[in-house]
């Protein structure tokens, strides 16, 4: 089978950064799905592993967090899902990634592609999604009801990948007021379209705009980028007795500034199911079908901003090199195999 793989950890405008490769097809486990992947999206993930995790000598490291694709073969043990179904899904760190024409995952994280999407569209979402919910339900204790809630939920990277389904989560199925943050003209656009009540720059001080705006108090934050940066001011913000969410990595944060407002901070990091096997591991394969549920239905919609042709090493190299960039929007998708 055809795959995208790496053999050594080096700068993405390096020739062999990522490169081409022929693999032999898998064959799946117990519980593995064998999906015949017709897209796929690219993460942060994606490179941060790429840059850091150097496989062994002479074996190639396959990334790829997000996929759709068509079940083509089950493992003895699977009840979910059988041959020809049609299934969207984030994989799991700990195994070859989804950069392969053909890949294995655990049935208990797959869940069924929006049948209104392509499978382009749908490749954008699952691990956008799984983080913004597990981050907003999970962590923050936010129950959906879209009775009004007395607080304002702060988004920090508003525009990116998580933040565009969390504004979409919380607009539709809360009663949250939305705060987004985003820096140029056409991210600020892209918060608002997607449902914040209102936008503020992060590269300016933050807690006057927030205090201009007049909403309720800022009682929860999900900080999606530059945590490191902006933590102090967050903290400044968050109201007494609030709750801060983060999913980057801050090389150093001081919790000591939480203490005075009685604040809580938590970490939302969606492979922590499956690197574990937890017993409630199949909570990600529910929340894909709700979420295949709400796009159906037209609560949701997908989070696809750029496509960039076929799966090739050259393909996803330009990839990287935007998420690296820290400028893109949404997310970006490959469809189909040369």
């Amino acid at each position: 089978m055809k795959a995208v793989g790496y053999s050594k950890s080096l700068p993405i405008d390096d020739p062999e950064a990522l490169l081409d490769l022929e693999l032999p097809t898998p064959e799946p486990g117990p519980r593995d799905l064998r999906v015949s992947v017709k897209a796929i999206s690219v993460n942060p993930v994606d490179f941060k592993v790429r840059k850091r995790a150097a496989p062994p000598a002479g074996e190639p490291k396959i990334l790829g967090y997000d996929a759709a694709g068509v079940v083509e073969a089950v493992g003895a043990e699977v009840t979910l899902f059988k041959p020809g179904d049609e299934v969207f899904y984030a994989g799991s760190i700990q195994r070859p990634g989804t950069n392969a024409e053909q890949h294995l995952v655990d049935e208990r994280i797959v869940g069924r592609k929006p049948k209104t999407l392509s499978f382009a569209q749908a490749a954008a979402l699952p691990l956008t999604s799984i983080t913004a919910w597990e981050l907003l339900f999970d962590r923050l204790g936010v129950v959906p009801s879209k009775a009004f809630d007395p607080r304002t939920l702060l988004i920090v990277g508003g525009a990116g990948g998580v933040g565009s389904i969390l504004i979409q989560l919380a607009r539709r199925l809360t009663g949250l007021t939305i705060i987004a943050t985003a820096s140029r003209p056409e991210t600020q656009a892209w918060c608002l379209d997607l449902g914040a009540h209102a936008v503020i720059d992060h590269s300016q001080p933050m807690k006057p705009q927030v205090e201009a705006l007049k909403l309720p108090p800022v009682a929860l934050i999900a900080s999606l980028t530059g945590t490191e940066g902006h933590f102090a001011g967050l903290i400044d913000i968050l109201a007494p007795q609030g709750k801060i969410g983060l999913i980057d990595d801050p090389a150093t944060l001081n919790p000591m500034l939480l203490k005075p407002k009685s604040a809580s901070l938590h970490w939302e990091a969606m492979f922590a199911r499956s690197s574990y096997q937890t017993a409630d591991m199949i909570a990600q394969h529910d929340l894909l079908d709700e979420i295949a549920g709400l796009i159906d239905t037209g609560v949701l919609r997908t989070t696809l901003d750029k496509t960039f042709g076929t799966i090739t090493a050259a393909n996803l190299k330009r990839a990287h090199a935007l998420l690296e960039s820290g400028t893109s929007i949404g997310k970006i998708v490959l469809e189909g195999w040369e």
